[in-house]
């Protein structure tokens, strides 16, 4: 089959392996090496590829480079998929440049790149945040009417899915290309349809008996564990790097937080600058690329 082609998507030009504690990241990357770098971290389900609209666009004035989260797109599967293991992913991929650099996050990446820039403030230096501000309960986005109360009954439910999960070696396979990217596109109706092709594409593989994600199917145990919503605010009151933080104006089944939740959390950033940006929904750099691209450089140029 012809590889699906999007006008505005651009692949990167290079890529990397960078080995981090039980695992292998793969890292993507654009523009001129010797420019300032920026380093980009997706969301839940995503892959590094989800910035081939953005990253180009970055790349004009930076060197970009995008992670492949542990367990996703082409970086290797692992065992653990704990929160704290992805923020030490990241803070791998800036240690091994060997120099500061900007960093930018999407929803789970965005609330990830956050907590890594609290942890290794010497390696950053400034953050974006689009979206990544926590659910905004213990029931995350989607209702669990089976959820414990107690957070013990909570930690025995992780455990529990940990168990069921890890059963399972792969995802059920769809009959075609097409065929999963409508699954996706059912999910993120605020995306472009070629889009959800082309990210389905670099997202999966085709095996014998259909096309199946590449990601971990372990994910889907709930990884990050057990936590408390009202942790995610103060966490962030030693964050010494000035964070943009960006929203979309249409809320969807993903965000953005009820703006008094949001702000409660942001006013524990020491040096915050916020925007939104018109039209888009949660998946603000795949909806509004060149919007988001001309927001972020304004912002990151003033650092550079």
């Amino acid at each position: 089959m012809s590889v699906p082609q999007h006008p505005d998507a651009i692949p990167p030009e290079r890529d990397r392996t960078v080995e981090t504690d039980g695992g292998r990241l793969h890292v993507h990357e654009w523009g001129d090496p010797n420019a300032p770098p920026i380093v980009l971290c997706h969301g839940m389900f995503d892959h590094g590829r989800g910035f081939d609209l953005l990253a180009p666009l970055l790349a004009e004035h930076f060197l970009v480079l995008s992670i492949d989260a542990r367990g996703h797109g082409d970086s290797s599967w692992a065992d653990s998929y704990l929160w704290p293991n992805d923020v030490y992913d990241i803070i791998c991929v800036l240690a091994d440049l060997g120099r500061p650099a900007h960093l930018v996050g999407h929803s789970k990446g965005g609330g990830q790149a956050t907590d890594a820039a609290v942890t290794a403030p010497e390696l950053v230096r400034q953050l974006v945040n689009i979206d990544g501000f926590g659910p905004p309960g213990d029931e995350g986005f989607r209702p669990m009417a089976d959820a414990p109360e107690s957070l013990a009954g909570r930690f025995g439910m992780f455990l529990d899915r940990r168990r069921s999960a890890h059963a399972r070696s792969a995802w059920r396979p769809y009959a075609s290309l097409e065929e999963l990217a409508s699954r996706r596109a059912t999910q993120n109706p605020n995306l472009d349809p070629n889009w959800v092709r082309y990210f389905a594409h670099c997202g999966a593989s085709e095996d014998e008996d259909g096309w199946r994600w590449k990601a971990d199917p372990q994910i889907v145990a709930g990884g990050f564990g057990p936590f408390r919503p009202d942790w995610i605010g103060p966490g962030w009151q030693t964050l010494q790097a000035p964070m943009l933080a960006v929203i979309g104006s249409i809320p969807d089944e993903w965000g953005p937080l009820p703006e008094d939740l949001l702000a409660e959390r942001l006013q524990h950033v020491p040096q915050l600058e916020r925007a939104t940006v018109e039209g888009a929904g949660h998946f603000v750099h795949m909806e509004k690329p060149r919007e988001t691209a001309d927001l972020l450089l304004s912002f990151l140029e003033r650092g550079a």
